[in-house]
């Protein structure tokens, strides 16, 4: 497997891919010249022509900068789910996805492309999760909520059942989303309220 970024959220790629026996071929990062890696791997910047077979995973947390990248790169696009991840079967998984440790993904949800559920996160029944969405650590995204493209879900929030978040969002850390919330909103709290 291939995997672009070299930050933090490559370090937690690369563990989720070892423990799924999956080895770390290449690394492609637009500072590679500075990178440090703990691995024996091939480091460049992006080239389309670097084993054009192999399944790439997109290693950045931030949903937008994650979107640019995936609109420029010509690989195929693999997964990385932890072993420990609780997914079920009945959940459509899109191409890209991270999963890391700890999670729960309940029956009935769709998860779009290039999302990171991160660790320990909690995401209920027919939840719907949009492209490059980012729900952060320890969230609880209740049944049947809808969260959309490019919105992150700040650490330890809850979000109640049947809620929508719009696109580009941002949930602050530790918010309770009670209701819904439109594209393009920043808001945090209990209840989480208009920060803008």
């Amino acid at each position: 497997m291939l995997i672009y970024g070299a930050g933090g959220h490559a370090k937690v790629v690369a563990s989720i891919l070892s423990a799924c026996e999956e080895r770390v071929v290449g690394l492609f990062d637009d500072d590679w010249q500075n990178v440090i890696w703990p691995d024996q791997c091939i480091l460049h910047g992006y080239d389309p022509l670097i084993m054009p077979i192999e399944k790439l995973i997109i290693a950045i947390g931030g949903n937008q900068a994650r979107r640019q990248v995936a609109e420029k790169v010509v690989h195929s696009f693999g997964l990385a789910i932890h072993p420990t991840a609780l997914v079920d079967r009945s959940v459509r998984v899109g191409t890209g996805v991270v999963i890391v440790h700890n999670t729960v993904v309940q029956a009935g949800g769709r998860i779009g492309d290039h999302v990171i559920i991160n660790t320990a996160a909690i995401v209920d029944h027919e939840c719907i999760l949009g492209n490059f969405a980012h729900i952060g650590p320890g969230a609880t995204i209740c049944g049947g909520v809808r969260v959309g493209e490019c919105s992150l879900v700040g650490a330890g929030s809850v979000v109640l059942p049947g809620v929508s978040i719009g696109k580009e969002c941002i949930i602050g850390a530790g918010s309770v989303v009670t209701r819904n919330v439109p594209d393009y909103a920043k808001v945090a709290g209990n209840p989480a309220r208009n920060i803008d």
